[in-house]
Protein backbone atom coordinates (compact mmCIF):
# COMPACT_ATOMS: atom_id res chain seq x y z
CA UNK A 1 0.00 0.00 0.00
CA UNK A 2 2.69 1.95 0.91
CA UNK A 3 4.76 1.55 -2.02
CA UNK A 4 1.42 1.95 -4.28
CA UNK A 5 1.00 5.81 -2.73
CA UNK A 6 4.76 6.61 -3.45
CA UNK A 7 4.36 5.92 -7.17
CA UNK A 8 3.74 8.26 -9.64
CA UNK A 9 5.57 10.01 -12.73
CA UNK A 10 8.72 10.34 -11.20
CA UNK A 11 12.05 9.71 -13.05
CA UNK A 12 13.88 6.96 -11.99
CA UNK A 13 17.83 7.86 -11.62
CA UNK A 14 19.01 6.20 -15.23
CA UNK A 15 15.98 8.55 -16.82
CA UNK A 16 17.37 11.95 -14.82
CA UNK A 17 20.63 10.89 -15.95
CA UNK A 18 19.55 10.32 -19.56
CA UNK A 19 17.86 13.85 -19.65
CA UNK A 20 21.00 15.68 -18.03
CA UNK A 21 23.01 13.60 -20.59
CA UNK A 22 20.73 15.02 -23.48
CA UNK A 23 20.79 18.63 -22.23
CA UNK A 24 24.81 18.75 -21.70
CA UNK A 25 24.94 17.43 -25.40
CA UNK A 26 22.64 20.07 -26.38
CA UNK A 27 24.67 22.99 -24.81
CA UNK A 28 27.94 21.66 -25.92
CA UNK A 29 26.15 21.55 -29.52
CA UNK A 30 25.04 25.00 -29.46
CA UNK A 31 28.69 26.07 -28.89
CA UNK A 32 30.62 23.75 -31.08
CA UNK A 33 29.05 23.91 -34.23
CA UNK A 34 29.08 27.89 -34.25
CA UNK A 35 32.89 28.20 -33.04
CA UNK A 36 33.86 25.08 -35.32
CA UNK A 37 31.82 26.53 -38.32
CA UNK A 38 33.53 30.55 -37.47
CA UNK A 39 37.02 28.70 -37.68
CA UNK A 40 36.25 26.88 -41.06
CA UNK A 41 34.48 29.93 -43.14
CA UNK A 42 37.64 31.61 -41.48
CA UNK A 43 39.84 29.83 -42.92
CA UNK A 44 37.82 29.61 -46.43
CA UNK A 45 38.32 33.31 -45.83
CA UNK A 46 42.31 33.07 -45.12
CA UNK A 47 42.17 30.91 -48.38
CA UNK A 48 40.52 33.63 -50.37
CA UNK A 49 43.02 35.96 -49.27
CA UNK A 50 46.15 34.61 -49.89
CA UNK A 51 44.57 33.76 -53.94
CA UNK A 52 44.17 37.68 -53.63
CA UNK A 53 47.98 37.95 -52.99
CA UNK A 54 47.97 38.96 -49.44
CA UNK A 55 48.86 37.17 -46.39
CA UNK A 56 45.95 35.58 -44.28
CA UNK A 57 47.16 36.37 -41.27
CA UNK A 58 48.78 39.76 -41.88
CA UNK A 59 45.35 40.54 -43.41
CA UNK A 60 43.27 39.66 -40.55
CA UNK A 61 45.27 41.47 -37.85
CA UNK A 62 44.59 44.33 -39.64
CA UNK A 63 41.12 43.81 -39.94
CA UNK A 64 41.20 43.63 -35.53
CA UNK A 65 43.29 47.18 -35.80
CA UNK A 66 40.90 48.44 -37.84
CA UNK A 67 38.15 47.80 -36.03
CA UNK A 68 39.51 47.48 -32.81
CA UNK A 69 42.57 49.49 -32.51
CA UNK A 70 41.56 52.24 -30.75
CA UNK A 71 38.58 54.63 -29.66
CA UNK A 72 37.95 55.33 -33.40
CA UNK A 73 37.49 51.92 -34.33
CA UNK A 74 35.85 50.79 -31.75
CA UNK A 75 33.15 53.90 -31.90
CA UNK A 76 32.55 53.19 -35.87
CA UNK A 77 32.52 49.23 -34.46
CA UNK A 78 29.52 50.06 -32.10
CA UNK A 79 27.83 52.34 -34.70
CA UNK A 80 27.45 49.04 -36.73
CA UNK A 81 27.06 46.55 -34.09
CA UNK A 82 23.68 48.54 -33.14
CA UNK A 83 21.51 48.39 -36.44
CA UNK A 84 23.00 45.08 -36.63
CA UNK A 85 21.55 44.03 -33.41
CA UNK A 86 18.22 45.66 -33.52
CA UNK A 87 18.18 44.11 -37.22
CA UNK A 88 18.87 40.69 -36.12
CA UNK A 89 16.55 40.25 -32.94
CA UNK A 90 13.67 41.55 -35.00
CA UNK A 91 14.37 38.81 -37.48
CA UNK A 92 14.76 36.12 -34.35
CA UNK A 93 11.02 36.85 -33.81
CA UNK A 94 9.92 36.40 -37.11
CA UNK A 95 12.27 32.75 -37.69
CA UNK A 96 11.22 31.60 -33.81
CA UNK A 97 7.64 31.69 -35.38
CA UNK A 98 9.08 29.67 -39.23
CA UNK A 99 8.30 33.27 -40.90
CA UNK A 100 10.39 34.38 -43.19
CA UNK A 101 10.49 37.90 -43.44
CA UNK A 102 12.97 39.29 -46.25
CA UNK A 103 11.72 42.54 -45.90
CA UNK A 104 14.13 44.36 -43.56
CA UNK A 105 15.51 46.44 -45.90
CA UNK A 106 11.88 47.74 -47.21
CA UNK A 107 10.87 48.12 -43.59
CA UNK A 108 13.82 50.11 -42.27
CA UNK A 109 13.21 53.04 -45.07
CA UNK A 110 8.97 52.74 -43.83
CA UNK A 111 10.59 53.45 -40.53
CA UNK A 112 13.05 56.18 -41.66
CA UNK A 113 10.10 57.92 -43.38
CA UNK A 114 8.36 58.34 -40.47
CA UNK A 115 10.78 59.28 -38.28
CA UNK A 116 11.80 62.36 -40.93
CA UNK A 117 8.14 63.31 -41.54
CA UNK A 118 8.34 63.59 -37.47
CA UNK A 119 11.36 65.43 -37.22
CA UNK A 120 10.65 67.94 -39.87
CA UNK A 121 7.49 68.63 -38.11
CA UNK A 122 8.15 68.93 -34.65
CA UNK A 123 11.73 69.58 -34.69
CA UNK A 124 11.50 74.05 -34.79
CA UNK A 125 8.38 73.67 -31.92
CA UNK A 126 9.70 70.97 -29.54
CA UNK A 127 12.29 69.94 -27.15
CA UNK A 128 14.31 66.23 -28.03
CA UNK A 129 12.51 65.20 -25.21
CA UNK A 130 9.40 64.92 -26.95
CA UNK A 131 10.71 65.00 -30.78
CA UNK A 132 13.17 61.80 -30.26
CA UNK A 133 10.57 59.22 -28.54
CA UNK A 134 8.07 60.66 -30.97
CA UNK A 135 10.43 59.89 -33.62
CA UNK A 136 11.04 56.40 -32.83
CA UNK A 137 7.54 55.39 -32.23
CA UNK A 138 7.08 56.45 -35.88
CA UNK A 139 9.54 54.25 -37.06
CA UNK A 140 8.30 51.49 -34.73
CA UNK A 141 5.17 52.08 -36.43
CA UNK A 142 6.11 52.59 -40.15
CA UNK A 143 7.96 49.22 -40.12
CA UNK A 144 5.03 47.22 -38.37
CA UNK A 145 2.93 48.54 -40.72
CA UNK A 146 4.46 47.66 -44.01
CA UNK A 147 5.22 44.23 -42.58
CA UNK A 148 1.40 44.15 -41.72
CA UNK A 149 1.11 44.40 -45.34
CA UNK A 150 2.91 41.04 -46.22
CA UNK A 151 1.21 39.78 -43.11
CA UNK A 152 -2.37 40.40 -44.31
CA UNK A 153 -0.89 38.80 -48.09
CA UNK A 154 -0.14 35.89 -46.81
CA UNK A 155 -3.23 35.53 -44.06
CA UNK A 156 -5.48 36.76 -46.46
CA UNK A 157 -4.80 35.03 -49.58
CA UNK A 158 -1.90 32.52 -48.82
CA UNK A 159 0.75 34.90 -50.15
CA UNK A 160 4.00 33.64 -49.60
CA UNK A 161 5.94 36.23 -46.89
CA UNK A 162 9.18 35.66 -48.67
CA UNK A 163 7.88 36.92 -51.98
CA UNK A 164 6.10 39.77 -50.57
CA UNK A 165 8.11 41.36 -48.46
CA UNK A 166 11.00 40.93 -51.24
CA UNK A 167 8.57 42.96 -53.58
CA UNK A 168 7.87 45.22 -51.16
CA UNK A 169 11.58 46.33 -50.30
CA UNK A 170 11.89 47.81 -53.97
CA UNK A 171 8.33 49.58 -53.44
CA UNK A 172 9.27 51.14 -50.03
CA UNK A 173 12.52 52.25 -51.20
CA UNK A 174 11.86 54.11 -54.58
CA UNK A 175 8.90 55.67 -52.90
CA UNK A 176 11.03 57.53 -49.74
CA UNK A 177 13.74 58.15 -52.71
CA UNK A 178 10.94 59.62 -54.89
CA UNK A 179 9.66 61.74 -51.74
CA UNK A 180 13.22 62.81 -50.88
CA UNK A 181 13.50 64.00 -54.35
CA UNK A 182 10.12 65.62 -54.63
CA UNK A 183 8.04 66.71 -51.74
CA UNK A 184 10.29 66.62 -49.46
CA UNK A 185 13.50 67.63 -50.99
CA UNK A 186 15.83 70.82 -49.62
CA UNK A 187 15.21 73.80 -51.56
CA UNK A 188 18.52 74.69 -50.66
CA UNK A 189 20.03 71.38 -51.85
CA UNK A 190 21.16 70.54 -55.49
CA UNK A 191 21.21 66.94 -54.81
CA UNK A 192 18.54 64.34 -54.33
CA UNK A 193 17.64 64.53 -50.43
CA UNK A 194 15.37 65.80 -48.04
CA UNK A 195 15.19 68.10 -46.13
CA UNK A 196 17.96 68.21 -43.08
CA UNK A 197 17.31 67.19 -38.94
CA UNK A 198 18.48 70.03 -37.02
CA UNK A 199 18.53 70.44 -33.38
CA UNK A 200 15.98 68.58 -31.09
CA UNK A 201 15.66 65.63 -34.01
CA UNK A 202 19.15 64.55 -33.79
CA UNK A 203 19.64 61.46 -31.64
CA UNK A 204 21.79 62.84 -28.34
CA UNK A 205 25.06 60.66 -27.85
CA UNK A 206 26.88 59.22 -25.04
CA UNK A 207 30.55 59.45 -26.07
CA UNK A 208 31.98 60.69 -29.49
CA UNK A 209 30.13 60.03 -32.15
CA UNK A 210 28.10 56.78 -29.97
CA UNK A 211 24.49 57.56 -29.78
CA UNK A 212 22.00 56.17 -27.21
CA UNK A 213 20.58 54.46 -30.53
CA UNK A 214 23.29 51.75 -29.78
CA UNK A 215 22.23 51.63 -25.72
CA UNK A 216 18.47 50.66 -27.10
CA UNK A 217 19.86 47.96 -28.96
CA UNK A 218 21.50 46.42 -26.27
CA UNK A 219 18.73 46.85 -23.90
CA UNK A 220 16.68 44.56 -26.87
CA UNK A 221 18.40 41.91 -25.78
CA UNK A 222 17.04 41.08 -22.47
CA UNK A 223 13.66 42.04 -23.86
CA UNK A 224 13.38 39.74 -26.48
CA UNK A 225 15.03 36.98 -24.27
CA UNK A 226 12.03 37.62 -22.17
CA UNK A 227 9.05 37.75 -24.48
CA UNK A 228 10.61 34.40 -26.05
CA UNK A 229 10.98 32.33 -23.13
CA UNK A 230 9.32 34.16 -20.34
CA UNK A 231 6.29 34.89 -21.70
CA UNK A 232 3.07 33.21 -22.98
CA UNK A 233 3.24 34.88 -26.06
CA UNK A 234 6.90 33.87 -26.87
CA UNK A 235 6.14 30.14 -26.10
CA UNK A 236 3.03 30.49 -28.68
CA UNK A 237 5.47 31.67 -31.15
CA UNK A 238 7.97 29.60 -30.74
CA UNK A 239 5.22 26.47 -30.64
CA UNK A 240 3.87 28.01 -34.09
CA UNK A 241 7.07 28.01 -35.27
CA UNK A 242 7.57 24.06 -34.33
CA UNK A 243 4.01 23.23 -35.87
CA UNK A 244 1.34 24.73 -36.68
CA UNK A 245 -1.04 22.61 -37.04
CA UNK A 246 -0.23 21.33 -33.61
CA UNK A 247 -0.69 24.68 -32.33
CA UNK A 248 -3.99 25.08 -34.03
CA UNK A 249 -5.23 22.15 -32.26
CA UNK A 250 -4.02 23.13 -28.68
CA UNK A 251 -6.17 26.21 -29.35
CA UNK A 252 -3.13 28.97 -29.95
CA UNK A 253 -4.34 31.15 -32.39
CA UNK A 254 -2.29 30.78 -35.00
CA UNK A 255 -3.20 33.69 -37.40
CA UNK A 256 -2.46 36.53 -34.30
CA UNK A 257 1.09 34.30 -33.94
CA UNK A 258 2.28 34.81 -37.51
CA UNK A 259 0.78 38.21 -38.14
CA UNK A 260 2.26 39.82 -34.23
CA UNK A 261 6.21 37.65 -35.35
CA UNK A 262 5.93 39.94 -38.74
CA UNK A 263 5.02 42.96 -37.92
CA UNK A 264 7.05 42.60 -34.24
CA UNK A 265 10.23 42.33 -36.67
CA UNK A 266 8.87 44.56 -38.88
CA UNK A 267 8.81 47.06 -36.46
CA UNK A 268 12.44 46.83 -34.97
CA UNK A 269 13.60 47.11 -38.85
CA UNK A 270 11.34 50.54 -38.28
CA UNK A 271 13.43 51.07 -35.29
CA UNK A 272 16.63 50.39 -37.11
CA UNK A 273 15.57 52.98 -39.95
CA UNK A 274 14.56 55.73 -37.28
CA UNK A 275 17.53 55.76 -35.26
CA UNK A 276 20.26 55.52 -38.12
CA UNK A 277 18.35 58.57 -40.11
CA UNK A 278 18.19 60.66 -37.14
CA UNK A 279 21.40 59.34 -35.20
CA UNK A 280 23.84 59.96 -38.98
CA UNK A 281 22.16 60.76 -41.93
CA UNK A 282 19.77 63.38 -40.85
CA UNK A 283 17.80 63.21 -43.75
CA UNK A 284 16.58 60.83 -46.63
CA UNK A 285 18.59 60.45 -49.07
CA UNK A 286 21.00 57.52 -51.40
CA UNK A 287 22.19 55.39 -49.35
CA UNK A 288 21.00 55.36 -46.07
CA UNK A 289 20.26 51.69 -45.66
CA UNK A 290 23.28 49.95 -45.47
CA UNK A 291 22.11 47.06 -46.60
CA UNK A 292 21.29 46.21 -42.99
CA UNK A 293 17.73 44.28 -43.30
CA UNK A 294 19.94 41.80 -45.84
CA UNK A 295 22.76 41.67 -43.01
CA UNK A 296 20.28 41.05 -40.52
CA UNK A 297 19.64 37.83 -41.74
CA UNK A 298 22.66 36.73 -41.59
CA UNK A 299 23.15 37.61 -37.76
CA UNK A 300 19.77 36.03 -36.69
CA UNK A 301 21.17 33.00 -38.61
CA UNK A 302 24.68 33.20 -37.19
CA UNK A 303 23.20 33.39 -33.98
CA UNK A 304 20.72 30.53 -33.79
CA UNK A 305 17.69 32.48 -33.31
CA UNK A 306 18.70 33.64 -29.61
CA UNK A 307 19.23 36.98 -28.12
CA UNK A 308 22.26 36.50 -27.05
CA UNK A 309 23.82 34.61 -30.22
CA UNK A 310 22.49 37.59 -32.14
CA UNK A 311 24.43 39.88 -29.94
CA UNK A 312 27.68 37.66 -30.31
CA UNK A 313 26.82 37.92 -33.81
CA UNK A 314 26.14 41.26 -34.08
CA UNK A 315 30.10 42.13 -32.72
CA UNK A 316 31.14 39.73 -35.14
CA UNK A 317 29.91 41.51 -38.33
CA UNK A 318 30.66 44.28 -36.66
CA UNK A 319 34.02 43.81 -36.49
CA UNK A 320 34.47 42.70 -39.87
CA UNK A 321 32.23 45.43 -42.06
CA UNK A 322 34.59 48.06 -40.41
CA UNK A 323 37.68 45.95 -40.42
CA UNK A 324 37.93 45.02 -44.32
CA UNK A 325 38.13 48.96 -44.66
CA UNK A 326 41.44 48.57 -42.92
CA UNK A 327 41.99 45.15 -45.13
CA UNK A 328 41.12 47.31 -48.78
CA UNK A 329 43.35 50.38 -47.31
CA UNK A 330 46.25 48.83 -46.60
CA UNK A 331 46.32 45.18 -48.94
CA UNK A 332 44.11 46.40 -51.61
CA UNK A 333 41.83 43.94 -50.63
CA UNK A 334 38.00 44.25 -52.52
CA UNK A 335 35.48 45.64 -49.51
CA UNK A 336 33.43 42.96 -51.26
CA UNK A 337 35.48 40.27 -49.60
CA UNK A 338 33.36 41.24 -46.37
CA UNK A 339 29.91 40.34 -47.68
CA UNK A 340 31.48 37.12 -49.13
CA UNK A 341 33.27 36.25 -45.25
CA UNK A 342 29.83 37.06 -44.30
CA UNK A 343 28.08 34.84 -46.74
CA UNK A 344 30.82 31.71 -46.40
CA UNK A 345 31.00 31.47 -42.46
CA UNK A 346 27.05 31.80 -42.02
CA UNK A 347 27.23 28.91 -44.27
CA UNK A 348 29.56 26.95 -42.57
CA UNK A 349 27.54 27.57 -39.07
CA UNK A 350 25.11 25.78 -40.41
CA UNK A 351 26.43 23.26 -41.94
CA UNK A 352 28.19 22.53 -38.47
CA UNK A 353 25.07 22.45 -36.50
CA UNK A 354 23.10 19.88 -39.46
CA UNK A 355 26.73 17.46 -39.30
CA UNK A 356 26.82 18.30 -35.24
CA UNK A 357 23.06 17.18 -35.04
CA UNK A 358 23.59 13.88 -36.75
CA UNK A 359 27.03 13.12 -35.15
CA UNK A 360 25.17 13.72 -31.76
CA UNK A 361 22.11 11.62 -32.54
CA UNK A 362 24.29 8.87 -34.04
CA UNK A 363 26.39 9.14 -31.14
Amino acid sequence: MGEAAVSGPVSSPPERAAERDGAWRRGLRTLFAPLVGALVGLGIGAVLIWLAGANPLEAYRAMLDGALGGRRQIVETLLKIGPLLIMGLGLTVAFRCQVWNIGGEGQYFMGALGAVLVGLWLQETASAWVVIPLMLAAGLLGGALWAGVAAWLKLRFGISEIISTIMLNFIAEYFVLFLARQPLKDPESFLPQSMQLVGPARMPTIYNRVHIGVLIALLLVPLVYVLLWRTPLGFKIRAIGSSRTVANYAGMNVVFGVAFALMFSGALAGLTGAIEVSALHSRLKDGISGGYGFTGILVALLGRLHPVGVLLAAIFFGILTVGVQSMHSIYGLPIALAQVLQGVIVLCVLVADVLARRWWRDA
